[in-house]
């Protein structure tokens, strides 16, 4: 018995070895294909050339495709014994309507837009595993599931859509890998959490409306800037006095419109923000309370409020057992070294829509280089990666899908 399982030691580490040096070999054709994905950004749902050039490299390589979502792709690649297990890997694909900044060749070049969370990393790290395993196909057990996605930037998310129309059935994985670029995680690095590590995110949006009125005579109508400012502060209440403070929620009003001159209190007032939260239960028990909350204030300080609470993407929870067996993986590749705990963080992202369907695993990848000035942060105009990481991520997401199993 000991034995048998030397020898399976040996053959996963020579094709760890083969993949690493694959990642290597490929890894100046890929910093290509980022630098190309990066020049030509296309926002959220609009994701047309970037699909048709994920399809073109799929057809290549001769990987089977589906087109889903009207701009997702969804590809297999069939190893030995392909319904013993099934594991998925997905990248996302959409930009920021943000202005690049950066001086480098490969700058964007439609205007306003700009690949500053990443996802043109994930979907190169995801293009690039998917070669490596397609060459060493006969050299794993199972299959594996590629799945490129639109729309993680914007609600309801890309990954609901891909859900939807069966990007996780015929065949249905085990498990699901995603990757994200983190900029406050040095070149080398990767890092895992076990269980919740990013929130839901909802958006909210209040109009207050009253008739209007002169600066002088506030007692003629209602004052809603005061009744915004009343309830900007009174909603900040039911998040510290009612959630239990040992788990993590976030309510953020980021926007006040209203009022154009120093005179007029005006008609209407609009605020716009974001509610976090890691418990499905409180999160929507905190929703009625907001609603409850403002429409009850707002009356009764004379004016009327609408208020519309946009439902956007779950929790990501990342599975204990599939999450340690990729931390284990994730040691191997690494040597056992520069593998840390990703730290709870209060942002969201729409792959925690797959893990509430399968068992999941969403992990970072470090990108920053101090000595090279890559600091900046995601969703930033300056927002740049050591391209370094690209070797190393195609290789961890090609190792995952070789060898992972929940």
């Amino acid at each position: 018995m000991g034995g048998l399982i030397a020898f399976a030691s040996v053959i996963s580490h020579m094709l760890l070895q083969k993949i690493k040096t694959l990642a290597s070999q490929y890894h100046p054709e890929f910093v290509e294909v980022r630098r190309h994905l990066h020049a030509h950004p296309e926002l959220s749902y609009q994701e047309f050339e970037t699909s048709k050039f994920v399809q073109a490299k799929l057809k290549s390589w001769n990987i089977p495709f589906e087109i889903k979502a009207t701009t997702g792709v969804v590809g297999l690649i069939e190893g030995k014994n392909p319904g013993s297990r099934v594991i998925a890997l997905r990248g996302d694909m959409d930009a920021l309507q943000i202005s690049e900044e950066n001086n480098i060749t490969y700058k964007s070049t439609n205007d306003g837009v700009m690949h500053a969370c990443g996802h043109d990393v994930h979907t190169t790290c995801l293009l690039g595993a998917a070669k490596i395993l397609q060459e060493l196909k006969d050299e794993f057990e199972g299959s594996v599931k590629l799945i490129f996605q639109p729309g993680e930037e914007k609600n309801p998310g890309g990954a609901s859509f891909m859900i939807k129309e069966g990007a996780l059935e015929n065949p249905k994985p085990q498990g699901i890998f995603g990757l994200h670029v983190h900029p406050g995680l040095d070149l080398g690095k990767l890092s895992f959490r076990k269980g919740r590590v990013m929130a839901s995110a909802d958006e909210i949006y209040i109009t207050i409306r009253s008739k209007g009125g002169h600066a002088a005579a506030p007692h003629l109508t209602a004052d809603t800037i005061l009744i915004a400012c009343h309830l900007i502060v009174s909603l900040q209440q039911i998040i510290s006095r009612n959630n239990n403070p040992t788990s993590p929620s976030v309510l953020s009003i980021c926007s006040f419109q209203g009022g154009h001159t120093t005179n007029v209190i005006p008609s209407e007032v609009k605020l716009k923000g974001t509610f976090r939260a890691m418990d499905e239960k409180w999160r929507y028990k905190a929703h009625e309370l907001i609603k409850k909350q403002t429409v009850e204030l707002v009356a009764a300080m004379g004016a009327e409020a609408d208020i519309l609470v946009d439902v956007g993407y779950p929790f990501v929870d990342n599975d204990p057992v599939l999450t340690d067996a990729a931390w284990k993986l994730a040691d191997e590749f690494n040597d056992n070294k520069n593998v840390e705990e990703t730290e709870l963080r209060m942002g969201a992202e729409d792959f925690g829509y797959y893990t509430h369907v399968v068992p999941g695993c969403f992990f970072r990848l470090g990108v920053r280089n101090e000595a090279e000035g890559i600091v900046h942060n995601v969703h930033t105009p300056k927002f740049n990666i050591d391209e370094r990481a690209i070797e190393i991520g195609m290789g961890i997401m090609a190792w995952l899908g070789a060898k992972a199993a929940p």
